[in-house]
């Protein structure tokens, strides 16, 4: 899985991502939305989630394509996969790349949507999860964080993204009872932990980890 093209995008964008005055203004006023007056140490906490966040989706999509591959799921993933890095590559987003680390948010968020809807959708089918790792939380920080009007397109993006690579359909088919035996040995080669977490400790600061 050869993720250089986006390594070397976030490599340009996220360098001295803390001193990016206006991540900490928009998650300054992000924290005011949610009621919380955050202090300017919250803040840097919060850059830091950010870039975390973004730098976390090749390393999800390496995990995503082996698992996927030891599954026989390796087709519809390359597809997805595909799309993923359609979102960082093509000019027409929907926060523009030119805003720097905030330009990269909109690109992060479908990524490892996408990858969660496909662990998602798996474990629906067969019981077992595709990767260990639950980017739900992570990715709902981060969506509170981008706001109206964006949110509720990324995640139409993410959708279709789900439909047109006909994801669903192949995992279902995988999800026959003669394939289900074979699951039940041998669903995915990563342990019961996480192979790696985002640290959202510090984001109830920002009154992120609302419910």
């Amino acid at each position: 899985m050869d993720t250089t093209t986006i390594d070397s995008i976030i490599a340009d964008l996220c360098a001295d991502h803390n001193a990016e005055p206006e991540l900490l203004d928009l998650l300054a006023v992000v924290a005011e939305r949610e009621g919380v007056e955050a202090n300017p140490e919250d803040l840097v906490k919060g850059a830091r989630f950010v870039c975390d966040y973004i730098e976390y989706v090749p390393y999800m999509m390496k995990i995503a394509w082996t698992s996927a591959v030891n599954v026989g799921l390796e087709s519809p993933m390359k597809k997805i996969l595909q799309m993923v890095e359609s979102y960082w590559v093509e000019g027409d987003d929907v926060i523009p790349d030119e805003l720097g680390v905030i330009g990269l948010m909109d690109d992060a968020y479908c990524s490892l949507t996408s990858l969660q809807a496909v662990s998602d959708h798996y474990q629906l089918q067969t019981g077992k999860h595709l990767f260990p790792n639950d980017l739900g939380p992570a990715n709902r920080a981060m969506v509170r964080i981008i706001g109206e009007p964006y949110g509720p397109e990324l995640d139409q993006i993410v959708f279709r993204t789900m439909r047109e690579t006909g994801l669903i359909e192949a995992v279902k088919a995988l999800a026959s009872e003669e394939k289900r035996l074979n699951f039940a040995a041998n669903s995915t080669i990563w342990s019961h932990d996480p192979a790696g977490e985002l640290d959202l400790t510090d984001l109830g600061n920002l009154g992120l980890l609302k419910d």
